[in-house]
C-alpha cells in the first residue's frame, strides 16, 4: 500500500523579507544578485530539509515473502555490508531463516515441540548479546503440561545454538531451560512472552501474561501478569526489587500488574517502554520503572468485556498509571525504537516507538519526551492485521498477522 502526503514547503522570514527588498531596490547596482540567488536556494533547500524532519513520511511496501502465522522476528548480523537476513518464527512451530533479497526461506531443524492452539505456539526469538561469538539464540514458546497439568499450559524461554548458518541444514543445538510460565493454567491466551535483552546486554527481560485470569497480575506468588528480569542464564540478579522477600518466585519480578505486554523496547536514553492490551479499550503505553505496579485488574482505562466499569487509573494514584491510553484498542502486538543505522530510510522517525496493530491494522508512530512523557504521533492505515515492526539499520520491516502474513519492507516515497 502506498500513503501520499503533501509537501509544504516553508521559506524562512528572512529569506521572504530578503526577496522583498530586492524586487523593491531603486538601486539594482547596491544589490549582489548572485549572493541573494546563492543565499535563496540554500534556504530554500534547509526549508525543505526542515520540513521533511517533521512531516508524515509517505512510503510503499514491497512483499518479500509470505508465512503461516507469522509471530516475531528479529535479524542476523549483516556480513559485508549484504542485505539482512531474518529469522522469522511461525505459531505453528517453525523456525526459518529469510533471504530479504530473494525471499527464501529456509527451515531450522531442533525447535522445540510446541502447544499451537488460540494464542499459543512459538513465540518471539532474540540473538544473545554476544551472538557473534556465541551462535546463541533465545527462543519463547507454549508448552503444554503433564500429569497433573494436562490440559493446561504455559509459556517458556530457552535458549539454543543457532548451528550451520552458512549451509542448507541449519539447526538448534544445545538447548537449555531459562525460565517457565508458573503455574500452567487451563486456556490459549495471554502468553506474552515477548523477550528483550537490557541495552548493555547484561539482563534478559520477559513479558507474562495474566493468562485471561485477571487475579494472577497481582498475586506475588505466581509469575503470571509480571515482568521478569534475569541474568542471561537465567539466574536472578541480585539488585531485582522484590529480592530477600522470602519468596523465591518473586525475586525475578521487575514490575507487576500487567495483562497481556507484546512489545518492549528501551528508547534512546535507555528507558524501558512496554504496551499491553486493554481489555474492552484500555491498551496502555507504559514506562517501565523498577518495582512498580501497573494496576491491573484493580484499574483499567477499558472496561470488562461484559461491559461493567473498571476505575480509572487515576482513582488509584499508588498505582503507575500509563503514558497513552488508546480506546478504542490498537491492539499492539510489537515494538521496534527506529534507529537511523546506515539506511535512514526514515530520517523524521528517528528514536520514535514503531508499534504494530492487530485489531487497528496500523502501524503506529509515538514520540517521548524529556520528562517522560510519550504521545502518539500518527499511524498509517496498512489495511490488514500487523503482527511484528522491526528496525534493522535504519530499514523497517513489517509482518503481517494470519495463515498468508507477508513480511514487507517499507519504501521511502
Amino acid at each position: 500500500m502506498t500513503t501520499k502526503t503533501k509537501r509544504l514547503i516553508t521559506l524562512p522570514l528572512i529569506l521572504t523579507t530578503l526577496l522583498f527588498s530586492v524586487s523593491a531596490c531603486s538601486n539594482p547596482s547596491a544589490v549582489n544578485t548572485n549572493k541573494d540567488l546563492t543565499e535563496y536556494k540554500q534556504g530554500q533547500a534547509d526549508a525543505n530539509k526542515s520540513a521533511a524532519s517533521t512531516e508524515k513520511p509517505a512510503f510503499i511496501t514491497k512483499t518479500v515473502a509470505t508465512f503461516n502465522e507469522p509471530w516475531a522476528m528479529t535479524a542476523l548480523p549483516t556480513v559485508n555490508n549484504e542485505p539482512p537476513k531474518l529469522l522469522v518464527t511461525q505459531k505453528t512451530g517453525e523456525l526459518l531463516i529469510v533471504d530479504t533479497v530473494t525471499g527464501t526461506k529456509t527451515e531450522i531443524a531442533g525447535s522445540p515441540k510446541v502447544a499451537y492452539g488460540g494464542q499459543g505456539g512459538l513465540g518471539d526469538i532474540i540473538l544473545a548479546p554476544d551472538f557473534a561469538t556465541s551462535n546463541t539464540v533465545y527462543i519463547s514458546y507454549v508448552e503444554a503440561g503433564k500429569n497433573t497439568d494436562d490440559n493446561k499450559f504455559g509459556a517458556k524461554v530457552i535458549k539454543a545454538t543457532l548451528t550451520g548458518l552458512d549451509t542448507d541444514t541449519p539447526s538448534l543445538q544445545a538447548i537449555t531451560s531459562i525460565w517457565e510460565q508458573f503455574p500452567k493454567v487451563k486456556g490459549q491466551g495471554h502468553y506474552s512472552h515477548r523477550l528483550l535483552f537490557s541495552p548493555d546486554g547484561q539482563y534478559l527481560y520477559i513479558s507474562s501474561g495474566d493468562r485471561q485470569e485477571k487475579t494472577p497480575a497481582q498475586d506475588m506468588s505466581v509469575n503470571l501478569g509480571k515482568i521478569i528480569r534475569l541474568h542471561t542464564d537465567g539466574s536472578v540478579p541480585a539488585d531485582n526489587p522484590f529480592m530477600n522477600t522470602n519468596n523465591d518466585i518473586a525475586d525475578q519480578f521487575w514490575t507487576t500488574g500487567h495483562r497481556n505486554v507484546l512489545g518492549m523496547a528501551f528508547d534512546e536514553k535507555g528507558r524501558l517502554w512496554a504496551h499491553e492490551m486493554g481489555p474492552r479499550g484500555g491498551d496502555e503505553f507504559n514506562l517501565i520503572e523498577k518495582g512498580k505496579n501497573y494496576g491491573w485488574p484493580i484499574v483499567s482505562n477499558g472496561r470488562n468485556y461484559t461491559g461493567t466499569d473498571i476505575p480509572d487509573h487515576d482513582t488509584r494514584p499508588d498505582f503507575a498509571a500509563p503514558k497513552i491510553t488508546w480506546t478504542p484498542v490498537i491492539s499492539p502486538s510489537s515494538m521496534s525504537i527506529y534507529d537511523a543505522g546506515k539506511y535512514n530510510d526514515f530520517p523524521a522517525w528517528q528514536g520514535n516507538a514503531l508499534i504494530s496493530g492487530l485489531s487497528s491494522k496500523a502501524l503506529i508512530v509515538v514520540s517521548f519526551d524529556k520528562n517522560n512523557g510519550a504521545a502518539e504521533r500518527y499511524r498509517y492505515d496498512m489495511g490488514e492485521r500487523i503482527r511484528g515492526v522491526l528496525n534493522v539499520d535504519g530499514q523497517v520491516w513489517l509482518l503481517e498477522d494470519g495463515t498468508k502474513g507477508r513480511l514487507l519492507r517499507l519504501l521511502p516515497n
